[in-house]
């Protein structure tokens, strides 16, 4: 007589069934097809960002309404997890599962995990391997992304939102990781384009491969749309990971201070590093003002005349904006504007310190500049120092002219405090520069050329002993205080121990109107 079996027990079963076919997404094949292709699997992806047997995953068994076919998971991981032991919001798009397309519930599920990161105050982050909206699914696959778009909208500055881009994002898909604050890229894996190759061919008759139109390189590189680009997936999440050691949890909170930082080795020389006409970098001096082994660079590869990126002072996040002599003198352009007033507005948003190291000569000048906008892009950079009320502390290295000075952090646009080494230059021109405009006619007046040159010299030399030095800045209070150059790391610690409590409110408003 055959044994019954309860309905509990069978229950029981059909729910490990169909738990297991969702652990296997598109299945075996589509699995090992993944893996020849070079790319890790949405599980194994998240098996590597997270903690150890820290991710509970939610919405396994969801499907799409639209299909006979039970595809669990409905091509998207959703969950919770801990990144060095803290929580964070996860979602990791399978290809495996009709190439990881964007239905109805494959957003829900994002928007309801983006949902939960917000209430309880935790990141989010998105690996994204799509081939974009769920083709048939029609217009409920293009509201999918809406509702996704309008969340990293509305939870812009709430939460940290970071994107991690392994496989294709095309088409309307790309605005989502455009509106987070990092994007982490992978050579050869990671590619963006809103349209492809055979449409750019078909419209515009033009031939390029997927990688040149919209690889991770040319984001990095050209356009800027990406932070990080990395050699392998291995080495893309362990970075992800890297970012959550300067970063908070949300809003609200105050990063931890680290206590196992380590002093950098050796005191500022500064006959060592800087002389007046000769370039540097700067990379040099924030190895030594910042704790050992804490720079973290972002956007390494995009616009190289201005440097970003976190660093901690004694344990504490900080975030750097420094001018780079050896690109473009350390001129700001549109690209070094853009860069920089985004990750300014990144700190203010969760209440970073930043810390200004300027030695710039002024903007980058040129008609490519001025036609293409330097002057609204350039206010950019001015109105995100302007808006940004976390503490702000600058200190002029070498050159600070004309509205570049104002631009980096001056005390006009709020500054705590401003620095200046001994042999700072503060002026509106460079030596050159002022005397050919003030002294024109004078100049010109005189035929003999060896005269000229010499007058011109004497009047360089004059202007420079007057006007291109810290002095006038600190009489008038706009400079707090020469500094040693040596004791520059000392005095900053010191000053950040002084504000980093400090209240400062805006004027109630909706929002201002940055020159977008």
């Amino acid at each position: 007589m055959p044994l019954k079996v309860s309905s509990k027990k069978m229950q029981n079963q059909n729910w490990l069934q169909k738990k297991n076919i969702a652990v296997l997404g598109g299945g075996t094949e589509k699995i090992k097809k993944q893996k020849e292709s070079g790319k890790l699997t949405a599980r194994q992806r998240l098996d590597l960002l997270l903690d150890s047997d820290s991710f509970q995953e939610i919405d396994q068994l969801v499907t799409s309404p639209f299909s006979n076919i039970k595809n669990y998971t409905d091509g998207v991981i959703t969950g919770f997890g801990r990144i060095n032991n803290k929580q964070v919001a996860v979602y990791s798009q399978d290809f495996t599962l009709n190439g990881g397309s964007v239905g109805k519930h494959h957003a829900k599920k994002i928007c309801k995990i983006m949902d939960m990161a917000a209430k309880i105050g935790c990141p989010i982050i998105g690996i994204i391997d799509s081939g974009g909206a769920r083709i048939q699914e029609g217009i409920h696959g293009l509201a999918g992304f809406g509702d996704i778009f309008f969340r990293n909208t509305r939870y812009s500055g709430i939460i940290p939102q970071i994107s991690v881009i392994l496989g294709p994002c095309a088409g309307g898909a790309v605005y989502s990781p455009a509106l987070t604050d990092f994007i982490f890229t992978t050579e050869n894996i990671s590619q963006l384009f809103i349209t492809g190759p055979r449409v750019v061919k078909e419209v515009l008759k033009q031939e390029i491969t997927k990688e040149e139109l919209g690889g991770a390189k040319i984001h990095n590189e050209k356009s800027g749309v990406a932070h990080f680009l990395c050699k392998n997936e291995e080495e893309t999440l362990e970075k992800v990971k890297k970012l959550f050691c300067y970063i908070p949890q949300n809003y609200l909170e105050q990063k931890e201070t680290n206590l196992d930082y380590k002093e950098p080795i050796k005191a500022i020389n500064l006959d060592n590093i800087i002389s007046e006409n000769k370039s540097y970098d700067i990379k040099d001096i924030i190895y030594l003002i910042f704790d050992k082994n804490s720079f973290f660079e972002i956007q390494e590869l995009f616009a190289q005349n201005i440097v970003i990126g976190f660093a901690t002072l004694e344990g504490k996040s900080i975030g750097i904006i420094a001018n780079q002599p050896l690109i473009k003198a350390g001129t700001i352009d549109i690209n070094a504007s853009e860069k920089a007033a985004r990750f300014i507005n990144f700190c203010n948003n969760f209440s970073i310190p930043i810390i200004s190291l300027v030695d710039v000569p002024g903007f980058l000048p040129g008609i490519d500049q001025e036609h293409k906008g330097i002057i609204r892009h350039g206010a950019k950079l001015l109105y995100a120092y302007a808006q940004a009320t976390t503490p702000k502390i600058t200190v002029v290295l070498r050159k600070a002219f004309g509205g570049a000075y104002i631009v980096m952090g001056s005390k006009q646009l709020g500054a705590d405090f401003n620095f200046a080494w001994p042999n700072s230059q503060i002026a509106v021109l460079g030596e050159k520069g002022a005397v050919s405009i003030l002294h024109r006619k004078e100049i010109n007046s005189i035929k003999n050329q060896k005269e000229k040159l010499l007058l011109q010299k004497k009047l360089e030399k004059d202007y420079k002993e007057k006007y291109l030095n810290p002095f006038v800045a600190v009489e008038y209070g706009y400079i707090d205080s020469i500094i040693d150059p040596s004791n520059t790391r000392k005095i900053l610690i010191d000053s950040l121990k002084i504000i980093e409590n400090k209240v400062e409110k805006l004027l109630p408003k909706k929002h201002g109107n940055i020159p977008l």
